[in-house]
C-alpha cells in the first residue's frame, strides 16, 4: 500500500517551469491544477497584463502569446481599452467596496443609498452590457425604463443619487482599464440636462470637416504608421456613413454588411436603402446620395476586385467597415478624436467635446431644418417621436423662424 502511494506521488503531474519568449518580454507559465498555459508581460505603464492562451500545447501557446502581446501593444498605442467586462461584474466589485466602507462608517446613509440604487436599478438595467458599449441612447432608454419601474419621474435628488452611483462604477471601470482613453465620460441624465441637445456640427463646420479629411488622410500617410493610416481611411468613410444615414455609432453601424445594402427604385431613380438591426428592432433607412461616392471609394481601397453595384447585387456577406485584409477595429473613437483635434473641431461653441455620436445629432438637426417631419425622422433614425421631441423641440421653432414670422 505504501509503495502504491509512493508511485502515485512520484508520477503525479508537476507544474512545469515558466518559459520566456520574445527576448524575455513574455513569460509563459501554468497555474497549479491547470493544464493551460498563461502568458504574462509588462506594459509600458509598468503594470502587468496576464491572459490565458487556452491551450496545453507549448508551441501553440507560444504563437498565441505573441499574438496577444501584439494585440495588446496595438490597443495601448492607440489608446484603446485592452479588457472587456460587463457592467454587472464591475458593479459587484463596487458593491463589495461600498459594504466594506459601510462596516467602518455605519452612520453613512449615502452608502446605503448607493447600494440600493445599484441593486434595484443600475445592475438590473445595465448589467448585461459591456461597460465600454454604454452610450447616450442606452442612457436615454434607462430614463424611460426607470419611469416605468417607479411609476413616476424620479425626483431631482433621486436622479442625482442614481447618477453618483453610476459614476462610481464607471470610475472603477476606467481604473481597471476597461474604458478607452479617448472615450467621453458618460453619465446618467439628471433633471435639467435631459432636454439638452448633444454637441452637433453646423453646416459650415461639416463643410470644413469634409474638405479637411482628404488632406488629413494624405498627411497621415506621410507622417504616421501604416496601421494608423488605415485607421484614418476607414474613419473617414465611417464619418461619412454616420453623417449621411443618421445611424447609431458602434453596435448598430459596425456590424453592417454589404448584403444589407439595396437599391430602392422610384420610377427611373434609385436610392440607397440600408437594412439596420438596431436596439429598437430592425428597420430600413434611406441614405443620402452623397454616401454613394464614399462607399465606392471604400470598395476600391479594400481591393476586392468589385464595385459597389456588384457587391450590392451579389449580396456579399462581409462587413463594410473593415481593413483590406478583412479585420475590423473594435472602435474608431480614438482616431476620430484625433481627427477632431487636428481639424480644430473637437469642441462646439460652448466648449462641449464632440464624439462620433455628434454626427447622429447633426443628421437630426439638418433633417429638421430641411423640413423632414418628426414622424419620418423617428422611423429613419430608429427612435421614438417622443425622443425627437424631447431633444430637438427647442430647435424646431428657431429653424422655422422664417415660416413662423
Amino acid at each position: 500500500m505504501n509503495n502504491l502511494k509512493f508511485l502515485f506521488q512520484t508520477n503525479s503531474p508537476q507544474t512545469p517551469e515558466p518559459l520566456t519568449i520574445l527576448d524575455n518580454r513574455i513569460t509563459l507559465f501554468k497555474r497549479p491544477n491547470s493544464h493551460q498555459w498563461q502568458c504574462r508581460f509588462k506594459l509600458d505603464s509598468g503594470s502587468w497584463h496576464t491572459a490565458s492562451t487556452h491551450t496545453e500545447q507549448t508551441a501553440e501557446a507560444t504563437t498565441k502569446a505573441i499574438e496577444i502581446y501584439e494585440q495588446v501593444r496595438y490597443r495601448v498605442a492607440n489608446d484603446l481599452a485592452i479588457k472587456n467586462r460587463n457592467f454587472r461584474s464591475v458593479a459587484v466589485e463596487e458593491l463589495e467596496s461600498l459594504r466594506g466602507v459601510h462596516r467602518e462608517l455605519r452612520s453613512k446613509q449615502t452608502i446605503n443609498d448607493y447600494i440600493f440604487v445599484l441593486e434595484r436599478y443600475l445592475i438590473p438595467f445595465f448589467g448585461r452590457y459591456p461597460v465600454r458599449e454604454i452610450n447616450q441612447q442606452l442612457i436615454d432608454d434607462f430614463d424611460s425604463w426607470r419611469i416605468s419601474e417607479m411609476g413616476r419621474v424620479a425626483k431631482f435628488s433621486t436622479q442625482r443619487h442614481h447618477a453618483s452611483a453610476f459614476n462610481r462604477v464607471l470610475k472603477r471601470a476606467r481604473s481597471l482599464g476597461l474604458l478607452n482613453t479617448f472615450d467621453d465620460v458618460i453619465s446618467l441624465n439628471v433633471d435639467g440636462d435631459r432636454g439638452e441637445t448633444r454637441p452637433a456640427f453646423s453646416r459650415e463646420e461639416i463643410d470644413q470637416l469634409l474638405a479637411f479629411m482628404p488632406e488629413w488622410e494624405i498627411k497621415v500617410r506621410r507622417d504616421r504608421t501604416e496601421r494608423f493610416h488605415a485607421m484614418a481611411r476607414l474613419c473617414r468613410c465611417y464619418v461619412e456613413f454616420l453623417l449621411y444615414t443618421g445611424i447609431r455609432t458602434g453596435t448598430e453601424s459596425m456590424p453592417i454588411r454589404w448584403k444589407n445594402l439595396h437599391w430602392h427604385w422610384i420610377d427611373q431613380k434609385r436610392y440607397l436603402r440600408v437594412w439596420v438591426s438596431g436596439k429598437t428592432g430592425p428597420r430600413y433607412l434611406i441614405a443620402k446620395n452623397e454616401l454613394i461616392p464614399s462607399l465606392e471609394r471604400l470598395v476600391q481601397w479594400q481591393a476586392s476586385g468589385e464595385n459597389l453595384d456588384s457587391l450590392i447585387e451579389k449580396r456579399l456577406d462581409r462587413k463594410i467597415f473593415v481593413f483590406p485584409k478583412g479585420d475590423q477595429p473594435y472602435s474608431l473613437n480614438g482616431v476620430f478624436e484625433r481627427l477632431m483635434e487636428e481639424s480644430g473641431l473637437l469642441e462646439d461653441h460652448t466648449g462641449r467635446k464632440r464624439t462620433l455620436y455628434s454626427l447622429r445629432h447633426t443628421y437630426a438637426t439638418f433633417a429638421l431644418a430641411d423640413g423632414i417631419d418628426i414622424h419620418t425622422l423617428a422611423r429613419q433614425m430608429g427612435t421614438s417621436v417622443g425622443m425627437i421631441e424631447r431633444h430637438y423641440s427647442k430647435l424646431t421653432p428657431m429653424m422655422s423662424a422664417e415660416k413662423l414670422a
